[in-house]
């Protein structure tokens, strides 16, 4: 009963970093990474479709990433659907290609990506927090339901708050690492 709260619990709270660290995809570093176009949806043949189903995407250098459609036809349709996804440039057709040039990130742009980055991971801490009163509350509703001592809800709230300390300063560590790789030039 009580095991079955602590897998819960932890579950949801790797949970809560695998969504911040996906989040971070979104987020600019000092070289581009092509899962910035990981939330780009074209529509191909009237269904809303991600980008990496459509087009081959690579990251050609530091500063350049190049999208080439399987089919020609949906090159337009895929420079619009990056274009309103503003990602910070707008999509160069080629006719057979669209390229993305990256300008170097300036020292604020670092620092903004940071702020960014410090509030999806505040994010998750709350997340992580709001797990451990769940967790918290279903020990109390078993004790008060006399299923367990009082000594028990006890250390089985002890145990929680460890649980949630460890993943909490797991996502300190991705945090600070994260930091680590903006504002390196």
């Amino acid at each position: 009963m009580l095991d079955e709260i602590y897998s819960e619990c932890e579950s949801h709270m790797q949970s809560s970093i695998e969504h911040m660290t996906h989040e971070f995809k979104s987020l600019r570093t000092g070289k581009v990474l092509v899962s910035i176009l990981d939330t780009v949806m074209v529509e191909y043949y009237g269904t809303p479709t991600p980008l990496a189903q459509v087009a081959t995407i690579l990251a050609t250098d530091a500063t350049t990433i190049t999208v080439s459609p399987w089919e020609k036809n949906i090159l337009s349709d895929i420079e619009s659907a990056i274009a309103r996804a503003n990602i910070g440039v707008n999509p160069n057709n080629d006719g057979e290609q669209i390229k993305l040039f990256f300008p170097p990130m300036t020292v604020e742009q670092r620092q903004e990506s940071v702020k960014k980055m410090k509030t999806m991971g505040e994010n998750a801490k709350v997340s992580i927090r709001n797990d451990r009163k769940k967790s918290n509350d279903k020990i109390k509703a078993l004790e008060k339901d006399k299923e367990i001592t009082q000594d028990e809800s006890k250390a089985a709230q002890e145990r929680i708050q460890k649980i949630t300390d460890n993943y909490i300063a797991k996502l300190e560590d991705i945090l600070k690492e994260k930091e680590q790789s903006i504002m390196t030039v």
